[in-house]
C-alpha cells in the first residue's frame, strides 16, 4: 500500500506536467520566429522556453529529484510526438487549392540536425538543473531556495547551450558567433529566471501547502533512466 501510494501522482503535478509540456511545443514553435530583445537578437522560444526552467525547479522542490525525472522524460516524449507529427504533416503533398506549403514549411518542417540538437540539449540541461536543485537542497537542509533556483538554472542553462549552439550551428554561422551566443541565451534566461523568483517563491510555498509535501532526496538513485522509480 505505501509503495503504491509512492507510485502515484497528484492532480496539482498533472496539471504542472501538461503545463511544461505544453511550454516545450509551444517553444518550439516559437523558434521559428527571431525577436530582438533590447536591440540582440534571440529567438522567440526565449518568451516561453525559460518557464521549463522554472516549472523544473518548482517539482524538484516540492516532489524531489524522481518525481522531476518523470516530468522530463514525459515532456520529451511529448515533444518528440508533436515534432514527429508535424514533420509527417509537413511532407505530405497539400491539396491542390492551398498554397501555404511553403510558410507552413517553414513552421512545422522537421530539420533533424537542429531538432536532434534541441532534444540533446533540453535532455542534459534539465537533469543537470533538477539535479543541482536536489544537492543544494540537502545541502543547505531546506533553505536558501532563491539562491538555489538561480544556480540551477545558470547550471541548466548554459549546459543546454554548450550542446545546443555547437550541434545546431557550426558551420553555419561563423565560428566566433557561438560563444557569444550561447553567453547571451545563459544571461537573458537566468535574469528571466530572477524577475520571475518573488511569483516562483509564491507558487512553490503554495504547492507545499496544497500537497503537504517537501521532498528531501535523501538515500535516492540519480540515474536518469529510472523513469518510473517515482
Amino acid at each position: 500500500m505505501e509503495q503504491n501510494q509512492r507510485n502515484r501522482v497528484s492532480v496539482l503535478y498533472m496539471l504542472v506536467s501538461i503545463l511544461f509540456c505544453v511550454c516545450l511545443i509551444a517553444a518550439n514553435v516559437l523558434e521559428t520566429k527571431q525577436i530582438e530583445v533590447w536591440h540582440i537578437s534571440v529567438t522567440g522560444g526565449l518568451i516561453i522556453f525559460p518557464v521549463s526552467y522554472i516549472i523544473n525547479d518548482c517539482v524538484s522542490e516540492v516532489w524531489g529529484y524522481r518525481k522531476a525525472r518523470l516530468l522530463i522524460w514525459t515532456g520529451f516524449a511529448m515533444n518528440f510526438f508533436f515534432v514527429s507529427v508535424c514533420a509527417l504533416a509537413d511532407i505530405i503533398p497539400g491539396a491542390p487549392y492551398w498554397h501555404n506549403q511553403e510558410g507552413f514549411h517553414n513552421i512545422f518542417g522537421l530539420m533533424p540536425r537542429i531538432t536532434l540538437a534541441s532534444f540533446t540539449a533540453f535532455i542534459a540541461g534539465s537533469f543537470v538543473n533538477a539535479y543541482v536543485m536536489s544537492r543544494m537542497k540537502l545541502r543547505d537542509q531546506g533553505r536558501r531556495f532563491s539562491l538555489r533556483a538561480v544556480v540551477s538554472t545558470v547550471f541548466g542553462e548554459t549546459t543546454d547551450s554548450v550542446i545546443f549552439f555547437p550541434l545546431a550551428f557550426y558551420g553555419v554561422i561563423p565560428t566566433e558567433e557561438i560563444p557569444v551566443l550561447m553567453l547571451w541565451q545563459v544571461f537573458l534566461k537566468t535574469a528571466y529566471e530572477i524577475v520571475v523568483l518573488p511569483v516562483t517563491i509564491r507558487v512553490v510555498r503554495f504547492m507545499k501547502r496544497h500537497e503537504n509535501a517537501d521532498v528531501y532526496d535523501t538515500g535516492i538513485s540519480y540515474n536518469i533512466l529510472k523513469i518510473f522509480s517515482i
